[in-house]
Protein backbone atom coordinates (compact mmCIF):
# COMPACT_ATOMS: atom_id res chain seq x y z
CA UNK A 1 0.00 0.00 0.00
CA UNK A 2 1.40 3.49 -1.18
CA UNK A 3 2.10 5.79 1.75
CA UNK A 4 -0.03 8.89 0.50
CA UNK A 5 0.47 12.99 1.74
CA UNK A 6 -2.99 14.21 1.64
CA UNK A 7 -3.68 17.68 2.91
CA UNK A 8 -6.26 18.15 5.23
CA UNK A 9 -7.62 21.08 3.87
CA UNK A 10 -8.25 20.20 0.13
CA UNK A 11 -8.35 16.31 0.41
CA UNK A 12 -6.39 16.16 -2.35
CA UNK A 13 -3.46 13.86 -2.45
CA UNK A 14 0.13 15.87 -2.77
CA UNK A 15 2.63 12.79 -2.89
CA UNK A 16 2.74 9.31 -2.77
CA UNK A 17 5.36 7.03 -1.96
CA UNK A 18 5.80 2.67 -2.68
CA UNK A 19 7.08 1.71 0.96
CA UNK A 20 11.05 0.95 0.83
CA UNK A 21 11.40 -3.06 0.57
CA UNK A 22 12.40 -4.85 3.88
CA UNK A 23 15.56 -5.59 1.86
CA UNK A 24 16.58 -2.32 1.45
CA UNK A 25 15.55 -1.49 4.98
CA UNK A 26 17.82 -4.29 6.46
CA UNK A 27 20.55 -2.52 4.26
CA UNK A 28 19.50 0.54 5.84
CA UNK A 29 20.59 -0.88 9.42
CA UNK A 30 23.85 -2.39 7.93
CA UNK A 31 24.21 1.01 7.23
CA UNK A 32 23.60 2.73 10.51
CA UNK A 33 25.54 0.28 12.31
CA UNK A 34 29.07 0.97 10.31
CA UNK A 35 28.22 4.54 11.40
CA UNK A 36 27.75 3.88 14.56
CA UNK A 37 30.62 2.29 14.94
CA UNK A 38 32.54 5.70 14.00
CA UNK A 39 30.03 7.98 15.82
CA UNK A 40 30.27 6.54 19.19
CA UNK A 41 34.40 7.57 19.19
CA UNK A 42 33.87 11.04 18.64
CA UNK A 43 33.86 13.26 22.03
CA UNK A 44 30.34 14.41 23.25
CA UNK A 45 31.73 18.16 21.92
CA UNK A 46 31.75 16.74 18.20
CA UNK A 47 28.79 14.62 18.05
CA UNK A 48 27.01 18.23 19.12
CA UNK A 49 28.58 20.47 17.04
CA UNK A 50 26.24 19.47 13.85
CA UNK A 51 23.56 20.49 16.71
CA UNK A 52 24.20 24.13 16.34
CA UNK A 53 23.87 24.16 12.64
CA UNK A 54 20.40 22.23 13.16
CA UNK A 55 19.17 24.91 15.32
CA UNK A 56 20.43 27.55 12.97
CA UNK A 57 18.36 25.66 9.91
CA UNK A 58 15.53 25.59 11.88
CA UNK A 59 15.42 28.99 12.35
CA UNK A 60 16.13 30.03 8.43
CA UNK A 61 13.44 27.90 6.94
CA UNK A 62 10.47 28.09 10.12
CA UNK A 63 8.05 29.42 7.63
CA UNK A 64 8.95 26.56 4.67
CA UNK A 65 8.93 23.55 7.19
CA UNK A 66 5.82 25.23 8.94
CA UNK A 67 4.07 25.05 5.30
CA UNK A 68 5.22 21.37 4.75
CA UNK A 69 3.53 20.78 8.40
CA UNK A 70 0.39 22.83 7.18
CA UNK A 71 0.00 20.66 3.94
CA UNK A 72 0.66 17.18 5.42
CA UNK A 73 -0.97 17.70 9.01
CA UNK A 74 -3.34 20.85 8.79
CA UNK A 75 -1.89 22.72 11.57
CA UNK A 76 -2.03 26.27 11.36
CA UNK A 77 1.25 28.08 10.05
CA UNK A 78 1.43 30.38 12.85
CA UNK A 79 1.28 27.10 15.23
CA UNK A 80 4.12 25.73 12.72
CA UNK A 81 6.25 28.49 13.07
CA UNK A 82 6.31 28.03 16.71
CA UNK A 83 6.61 24.12 16.51
CA UNK A 84 10.06 24.83 14.25
CA UNK A 85 11.20 27.36 16.82
CA UNK A 86 10.66 24.94 19.89
CA UNK A 87 12.80 22.58 17.69
CA UNK A 88 15.66 25.11 17.33
CA UNK A 89 15.66 25.53 20.99
CA UNK A 90 16.15 22.09 21.45
CA UNK A 91 19.06 21.91 19.79
CA UNK A 92 20.62 25.04 21.64
CA UNK A 93 19.84 23.51 25.33
CA UNK A 94 20.94 19.93 24.20
CA UNK A 95 24.25 22.00 22.22
CA UNK A 96 24.89 23.74 25.16
CA UNK A 97 24.78 21.15 27.95
CA UNK A 98 25.11 17.94 26.23
CA UNK A 99 28.76 17.30 27.10
CA UNK A 100 28.39 18.38 30.72
CA UNK A 101 25.34 15.60 31.02
CA UNK A 102 27.10 12.84 29.80
CA UNK A 103 30.19 13.29 31.70
CA UNK A 104 31.45 10.81 34.23
CA UNK A 105 30.68 10.58 37.45
CA UNK A 106 32.84 9.79 40.26
CA UNK A 107 31.53 7.78 43.15
CA UNK A 108 33.67 7.45 46.55
CA UNK A 109 33.79 3.55 47.70
CA UNK A 110 36.56 1.00 49.06
CA UNK A 111 37.99 0.84 45.80
CA UNK A 112 41.05 3.02 44.24
CA UNK A 113 38.60 4.76 41.90
CA UNK A 114 34.90 4.17 41.07
CA UNK A 115 33.11 5.73 38.91
CA UNK A 116 30.04 5.69 36.09
CA UNK A 117 30.00 6.61 32.02
CA UNK A 118 27.85 6.55 29.73
CA UNK A 119 27.88 4.73 26.54
CA UNK A 120 26.42 4.77 23.24
CA UNK A 121 23.83 1.51 22.43
CA UNK A 122 23.69 1.53 18.91
CA UNK A 123 21.29 1.87 16.45
CA UNK A 124 17.74 3.36 17.72
CA UNK A 125 14.60 3.23 16.45
CA UNK A 126 12.35 6.05 16.62
CA UNK A 127 8.61 5.62 15.67
CA UNK A 128 6.63 8.87 15.38
CA UNK A 129 3.36 10.34 15.24
CA UNK A 130 2.20 13.31 12.97
CA UNK A 131 0.78 15.43 15.44
CA UNK A 132 3.56 17.40 15.75
CA UNK A 133 5.78 16.04 13.20
CA UNK A 134 9.52 18.36 13.65
CA UNK A 135 9.21 18.35 17.45
CA UNK A 136 8.80 15.09 18.22
CA UNK A 137 11.13 13.40 15.49
CA UNK A 138 13.92 16.07 17.03
CA UNK A 139 12.99 15.53 20.60
CA UNK A 140 13.91 12.12 20.31
CA UNK A 141 17.06 11.95 17.61
CA UNK A 142 18.99 15.12 18.98
CA UNK A 143 19.58 13.91 22.47
CA UNK A 144 19.97 10.05 21.15
CA UNK A 145 22.54 11.27 18.72
CA UNK A 146 24.63 13.36 21.22
CA UNK A 147 24.65 10.05 23.23
CA UNK A 148 26.67 8.22 20.73
CA UNK A 149 23.93 6.45 19.17
CA UNK A 150 22.31 6.33 15.38
CA UNK A 151 19.24 6.87 14.41
CA UNK A 152 16.60 5.44 11.89
CA UNK A 153 13.38 6.84 11.54
CA UNK A 154 9.92 5.64 10.62
CA UNK A 155 7.83 8.75 10.52
CA UNK A 156 4.16 8.37 10.61
CA UNK A 157 2.32 7.23 6.95
CA UNK A 158 0.89 10.52 6.09
CA UNK A 159 3.79 12.50 6.95
CA UNK A 160 5.92 11.20 4.03
CA UNK A 161 7.33 14.73 3.17
CA UNK A 162 8.36 15.76 6.32
CA UNK A 163 10.35 12.28 6.79
CA UNK A 164 12.07 12.96 3.79
CA UNK A 165 12.57 16.37 4.48
CA UNK A 166 14.02 15.43 8.25
CA UNK A 167 17.02 13.31 6.95
CA UNK A 168 17.81 16.31 4.92
CA UNK A 169 17.93 18.76 7.07
CA UNK A 170 19.92 16.13 9.31
CA UNK A 171 22.68 16.17 6.22
CA UNK A 172 22.69 19.75 5.75
CA UNK A 173 23.66 20.23 9.29
CA UNK A 174 27.07 18.47 8.98
CA UNK A 175 26.12 14.73 10.97
CA UNK A 176 27.70 12.23 9.19
CA UNK A 177 25.93 10.09 5.95
CA UNK A 178 23.82 7.35 7.71
CA UNK A 179 24.09 8.44 11.37
CA UNK A 180 20.16 9.97 10.60
CA UNK A 181 18.38 7.80 8.33
CA UNK A 182 14.31 8.35 7.47
CA UNK A 183 12.71 4.64 6.44
CA UNK A 184 9.15 4.96 4.44
CA UNK A 185 7.89 1.78 5.45
CA UNK A 186 4.73 0.71 7.43
CA UNK A 187 4.25 -0.83 10.68
CA UNK A 188 5.02 -4.43 9.93
CA UNK A 189 8.45 -3.57 8.70
CA UNK A 190 8.94 -1.28 11.53
CA UNK A 191 7.84 -4.32 13.77
CA UNK A 192 10.26 -6.99 11.87
CA UNK A 193 13.35 -4.48 12.40
CA UNK A 194 12.86 -4.52 15.90
CA UNK A 195 13.35 -8.35 15.97
CA UNK A 196 16.68 -8.10 14.73
CA UNK A 197 19.69 -8.16 16.64
CA UNK A 198 21.40 -4.80 15.19
CA UNK A 199 18.62 -2.40 16.57
CA UNK A 200 19.40 -1.58 20.04
CA UNK A 201 16.71 0.42 21.38
CA UNK A 202 13.27 1.49 20.39
CA UNK A 203 11.42 4.78 20.94
CA UNK A 204 7.51 5.24 20.01
CA UNK A 205 4.84 8.14 20.52
CA UNK A 206 1.58 6.90 19.79
CA UNK A 207 -1.43 5.33 20.21
CA UNK A 208 -1.54 2.78 23.50
CA UNK A 209 -2.67 -0.01 20.90
CA UNK A 210 0.86 1.10 19.11
CA UNK A 211 2.62 1.01 22.32
CA UNK A 212 1.38 -2.88 23.51
CA UNK A 213 2.51 -4.24 20.37
CA UNK A 214 6.05 -2.32 19.88
CA UNK A 215 6.32 -2.59 23.75
CA UNK A 216 5.47 -6.31 23.66
CA UNK A 217 8.10 -7.03 20.84
CA UNK A 218 10.48 -5.36 22.42
CA UNK A 219 10.28 -7.07 25.58
CA UNK A 220 10.44 -10.41 24.00
CA UNK A 221 13.89 -9.50 21.99
CA UNK A 222 14.86 -7.69 25.40
CA UNK A 223 15.49 -4.57 23.27
CA UNK A 224 15.28 -1.04 25.13
CA UNK A 225 12.43 0.83 24.79
CA UNK A 226 10.83 4.12 25.94
CA UNK A 227 6.92 4.78 25.41
CA UNK A 228 5.11 7.93 25.08
CA UNK A 229 1.43 7.09 24.52
CA UNK A 230 -2.16 8.75 24.57
CA UNK A 231 -3.19 11.05 27.35
CA UNK A 232 -6.51 11.33 28.97
CA UNK A 233 -5.06 14.80 31.37
CA UNK A 234 -8.02 16.34 33.36
CA UNK A 235 -7.97 19.93 33.92
CA UNK A 236 -9.37 20.52 37.36
CA UNK A 237 -10.62 24.13 38.26
CA UNK A 238 -11.74 24.60 41.89
CA UNK A 239 -14.37 27.37 42.99
CA UNK A 240 -11.85 30.10 44.00
CA UNK A 241 -10.01 30.16 40.77
CA UNK A 242 -9.20 32.88 38.34
CA UNK A 243 -11.90 31.27 36.06
CA UNK A 244 -11.30 33.87 33.39
CA UNK A 245 -7.75 32.74 33.00
CA UNK A 246 -8.80 29.44 33.77
CA UNK A 247 -11.02 28.91 30.55
CA UNK A 248 -9.25 30.38 28.17
CA UNK A 249 -6.32 28.43 29.20
CA UNK A 250 -8.32 25.70 28.74
CA UNK A 251 -9.38 26.60 25.35
CA UNK A 252 -5.61 26.49 24.54
CA UNK A 253 -4.96 23.25 25.74
CA UNK A 254 -8.39 21.57 24.65
CA UNK A 255 -7.91 22.91 21.00
CA UNK A 256 -4.24 23.35 20.78
CA UNK A 257 -3.62 21.63 17.03
CA UNK A 258 -7.56 21.06 16.62
CA UNK A 259 -7.25 19.45 19.86
CA UNK A 260 -5.18 16.37 18.25
CA UNK A 261 -2.44 16.64 21.54
CA UNK A 262 -1.63 13.74 23.62
CA UNK A 263 -1.11 16.22 26.55
CA UNK A 264 -4.72 18.82 25.13
CA UNK A 265 -7.04 18.81 28.28
CA UNK A 266 -8.91 15.93 27.86
CA UNK A 267 -11.41 16.37 30.89
CA UNK A 268 -12.36 19.86 32.21
CA UNK A 269 -13.47 18.93 35.94
CA UNK A 270 -14.60 22.06 37.02
CA UNK A 271 -16.92 22.29 40.68
CA UNK A 272 -20.29 22.22 40.95
CA UNK A 273 -20.71 25.43 42.27
CA UNK A 274 -19.12 27.47 39.12
CA UNK A 275 -19.43 24.95 36.42
CA UNK A 276 -22.01 27.22 34.39
CA UNK A 277 -20.22 29.96 34.84
CA UNK A 278 -16.93 28.39 33.71
CA UNK A 279 -18.63 26.67 30.78
CA UNK A 280 -19.96 30.30 29.51
CA UNK A 281 -16.81 31.62 30.06
CA UNK A 282 -15.26 28.74 27.80
CA UNK A 283 -17.73 29.09 25.07
CA UNK A 284 -16.64 32.75 25.14
CA UNK A 285 -13.37 32.00 24.49
CA UNK A 286 -13.88 29.24 22.09
CA UNK A 287 -15.73 31.45 19.73
CA UNK A 288 -13.11 33.79 19.60
CA UNK A 289 -10.76 31.38 17.56
CA UNK A 290 -10.56 31.47 13.93
CA UNK A 291 -11.49 28.23 12.41
CA UNK A 292 -10.34 28.00 8.32
CA UNK A 293 -7.46 27.59 6.22
CA UNK A 294 -4.13 26.74 7.91
CA UNK A 295 -2.27 28.35 5.43
CA UNK A 296 -4.17 31.61 6.53
CA UNK A 297 -2.05 33.41 9.27
CA UNK A 298 -5.03 34.50 10.79
CA UNK A 299 -6.29 30.95 11.16
CA UNK A 300 -6.25 29.86 14.97
CA UNK A 301 -8.07 26.39 14.62
CA UNK A 302 -7.48 24.12 11.45
CA UNK A 303 -8.66 20.85 10.02
CA UNK A 304 -7.79 17.38 12.21
CA UNK A 305 -5.54 15.64 10.40
CA UNK A 306 -7.54 12.50 8.40
CA UNK A 307 -10.96 11.55 7.76
CA UNK A 308 -10.43 8.59 10.11
CA UNK A 309 -10.52 10.97 13.23
CA UNK A 310 -13.36 12.70 12.31
CA UNK A 311 -15.44 9.73 12.09
CA UNK A 312 -14.05 8.71 15.89
CA UNK A 313 -15.01 11.98 16.90
CA UNK A 314 -18.58 11.86 15.33
CA UNK A 315 -18.82 8.28 17.16
CA UNK A 316 -18.19 9.85 20.63
CA UNK A 317 -20.36 12.85 19.99
CA UNK A 318 -23.55 10.88 19.01
CA UNK A 319 -22.97 8.74 21.97
CA UNK A 320 -22.91 11.60 24.34
CA UNK A 321 -26.13 12.86 22.67
CA UNK A 322 -28.11 9.54 22.86
CA UNK A 323 -27.02 9.33 26.26
CA UNK A 324 -28.11 12.50 27.29
CA UNK A 325 -25.47 15.22 27.30
CA UNK A 326 -25.32 18.97 26.09
CA UNK A 327 -23.42 20.18 23.37
CA UNK A 328 -22.89 23.65 22.48
CA UNK A 329 -21.35 24.28 19.20
CA UNK A 330 -17.98 26.34 18.50
CA UNK A 331 -17.16 28.35 15.23
CA UNK A 332 -18.61 27.03 12.40
CA UNK A 333 -15.69 25.23 10.03
CA UNK A 334 -15.92 25.68 6.36
CA UNK A 335 -17.59 23.02 3.90
CA UNK A 336 -14.11 21.35 2.87
CA UNK A 337 -11.93 19.28 4.18
CA UNK A 338 -11.64 17.24 7.64
CA UNK A 339 -12.81 19.81 9.61
CA UNK A 340 -14.82 19.18 12.85
CA UNK A 341 -17.04 21.52 14.52
CA UNK A 342 -15.70 22.22 17.78
CA UNK A 343 -18.38 21.45 20.75
CA UNK A 344 -18.57 21.55 24.45
CA UNK A 345 -20.07 18.83 26.15
CA UNK A 346 -21.62 18.89 29.71
CA UNK A 347 -24.64 17.06 31.74
CA UNK A 348 -22.31 13.84 31.20
CA UNK A 349 -22.52 10.43 32.56
CA UNK A 350 -19.48 8.10 33.45
CA UNK A 351 -20.75 5.62 31.05
CA UNK A 352 -20.29 8.27 27.96
CA UNK A 353 -17.32 7.56 25.38
CA UNK A 354 -16.29 11.51 25.39
CA UNK A 355 -15.59 10.41 29.68
CA UNK A 356 -14.21 6.56 29.38
CA UNK A 357 -11.97 7.14 25.92
CA UNK A 358 -9.13 9.60 24.48
CA UNK A 359 -11.22 12.33 22.88
CA UNK A 360 -8.17 13.01 20.41
CA UNK A 361 -10.00 16.47 18.56
CA UNK A 362 -11.75 19.66 19.26
CA UNK A 363 -14.45 18.71 21.84
CA UNK A 364 -14.54 19.42 25.33
CA UNK A 365 -16.61 17.10 27.86
CA UNK A 366 -16.98 19.77 31.28
CA UNK A 367 -17.80 17.14 34.12
CA UNK A 368 -18.92 18.37 37.41
CA UNK A 369 -17.85 17.97 40.71
CA UNK A 370 -19.28 18.09 44.17
CA UNK A 371 -16.01 18.14 46.25
CA UNK A 372 -12.62 17.71 46.20
CA UNK A 373 -12.46 14.19 46.82
CA UNK A 374 -14.78 13.31 43.92
CA UNK A 375 -12.62 15.67 41.60
CA UNK A 376 -9.10 13.56 42.60
CA UNK A 377 -11.28 10.48 42.17
CA UNK A 378 -12.30 11.51 38.17
CA UNK A 379 -8.99 12.69 37.29
CA UNK A 380 -7.73 9.42 38.41
CA UNK A 381 -10.61 7.29 37.11
CA UNK A 382 -8.48 6.35 33.66
CA UNK A 383 -6.10 3.81 32.56
CA UNK A 384 -3.94 6.87 31.53
CA UNK A 385 -1.36 9.10 33.32
CA UNK A 386 0.16 11.90 31.52
CA UNK A 387 -0.49 15.19 32.17
CA UNK A 388 -2.78 17.05 34.76
CA UNK A 389 -4.02 21.00 35.61
CA UNK A 390 -4.79 22.37 38.62
CA UNK A 391 -6.40 26.00 38.57
CA UNK A 392 -7.25 27.35 42.11
CA UNK A 393 -5.73 30.27 44.08
CA UNK A 394 -4.24 27.43 47.21
CA UNK A 395 -0.79 26.87 46.09
CA UNK A 396 0.15 24.74 48.72
CA UNK A 397 -3.51 22.64 48.11
CA UNK A 398 -2.26 22.40 44.42
CA UNK A 399 1.01 20.99 45.55
CA UNK A 400 -0.52 18.38 47.62
CA UNK A 401 -3.27 17.27 45.35
CA UNK A 402 -0.12 17.53 42.56
CA UNK A 403 1.37 14.60 44.46
CA UNK A 404 -1.54 12.33 44.17
CA UNK A 405 -2.80 12.61 41.05
CA UNK A 406 -1.64 9.56 38.56
CA UNK A 407 0.23 12.03 35.93
CA UNK A 408 4.06 12.37 35.03
CA UNK A 409 3.61 16.15 34.51
CA UNK A 410 1.23 18.54 36.89
CA UNK A 411 0.49 22.13 35.57
CA UNK A 412 -0.65 24.52 38.54
CA UNK A 413 -2.16 27.58 37.14
CA UNK A 414 -1.14 26.65 33.87
CA UNK A 415 -1.45 24.24 31.20
CA UNK A 416 0.82 20.79 30.46
CA UNK A 417 2.94 21.54 27.69
CA UNK A 418 6.66 20.02 27.45
CA UNK A 419 9.60 21.79 27.86
CA UNK A 420 13.16 20.90 27.26
CA UNK A 421 14.88 21.64 30.29
CA UNK A 422 12.28 19.11 32.07
CA UNK A 423 11.58 15.22 31.72
CA UNK A 424 8.14 14.44 29.88
CA UNK A 425 6.26 11.17 30.08
CA UNK A 426 3.49 9.07 31.29
CA UNK A 427 2.67 6.42 33.80
CA UNK A 428 0.15 3.72 33.58
CA UNK A 429 -1.05 3.12 29.80
CA UNK A 430 0.60 6.48 29.06
CA UNK A 431 4.01 4.56 28.77
CA UNK A 432 7.29 4.78 30.67
CA UNK A 433 10.85 6.11 30.11
CA UNK A 434 11.42 9.45 30.09
CA UNK A 435 11.99 12.29 27.13
CA UNK A 436 14.13 15.91 27.17
CA UNK A 437 15.79 17.21 30.01
CA UNK A 438 19.31 14.75 31.18
CA UNK A 439 16.82 12.04 31.68
CA UNK A 440 16.15 11.45 28.13
CA UNK A 441 19.52 12.24 27.24
CA UNK A 442 20.43 9.09 29.32
CA UNK A 443 17.31 6.87 28.12
CA UNK A 444 19.46 5.03 25.48
CA UNK A 445 22.91 4.78 27.05
CA UNK A 446 24.44 2.28 28.63
CA UNK A 447 24.85 3.04 32.69
CA UNK A 448 28.42 1.63 32.90
CA UNK A 449 30.18 1.07 36.10
CA UNK A 450 34.04 0.68 36.26
CA UNK A 451 35.96 0.32 39.46
CA UNK A 452 39.72 -0.18 39.93
CA UNK A 453 40.89 -2.47 42.42
CA UNK A 454 43.78 -1.87 45.33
Amino acid sequence: MKLKSINPFSGEVTAEFDPLPYEECWEAVLRGRDAFGKWRKLDVSDRVRPVAKLASIFRRNKEEYARIIAVEMGKPIRAGITEIEKCARLCDYYHENAEAFLQGEVVETGAVKSYVVFDPLGVILGIMPWKFPFWQVVRWAVPTLAAGNVCLLKHASNVPLTALRMEKIFRQAGFPEYVFQSLLIGSQSAEQLIETDLIEGVSLTGSVAAGLKVGSIAGKYLKKVVLELGGSDPFIVFEDADLQKAARAAVRSRMANAGQSCIAAKRLIVMESIADAFREKFIDALNDLRIGDPMDESTDLGPVAKLEIMEDLQRQLDDAVKKGARVDLGPKPPDQGFFFQPAVLTDLTEDMLVVREEVFGPVAPVIKAGSEEEMIRIANETELGLGAAIWTRDISKAQRLARVIDAGFVAINGIVKSDTRLPFGGVKKSGFGRELSHYGLKEFVNIKTITVGP
